[in-house]
């Protein structure tokens, strides 16, 4: 299950972080990110400890979503040594987040 990330734990959950991160921008009225949801679990059971898998919600947390530019979500950044190292905007097949993840292993 993708963990919860907030403005206030981004910087020790993403940014500290010595495993790849991907981090899914989604909001709860958004359809879209609806379908994502599922696609972002079942990666986050996949990987277990190989990488941090988290979900931040834009409307409670906006300061990492505007530092990033999401402008539009689904957005999810995969992260490495603290660095966004690939972007998929929108909606996405599952081996689209798998091949962005192990990219960064």
């Amino acid at each position: 299950m993708a963990i919860a990330i907030t403005d206030a734990t981004f910087e020790e959950v993403v940014l500290k972080s010595d495993k790849p991160v991907m981090v899914d921008f989604w909001a709860a009225w958004c359809g879209p990110c609806r379908m994502v949801a599922p696609i972002i679990d079942q990666i986050s059971e996949e990987f277990g400890d190989k990488a941090v898998i988290g979900k931040v919600d834009v409307d409670a947390n906006q300061e990492f979503a505007a530092k990033y530019g999401v402008r539009n979500i689904p957005t999810v950044l995969t992260f490495k040594n603290g660095e966004v190292v690939n972007r998929q905007v929108g909606v996405a097949p599952k081996q689209t987040y798998a091949d962005s993840l192990n990219a960064a292993l």
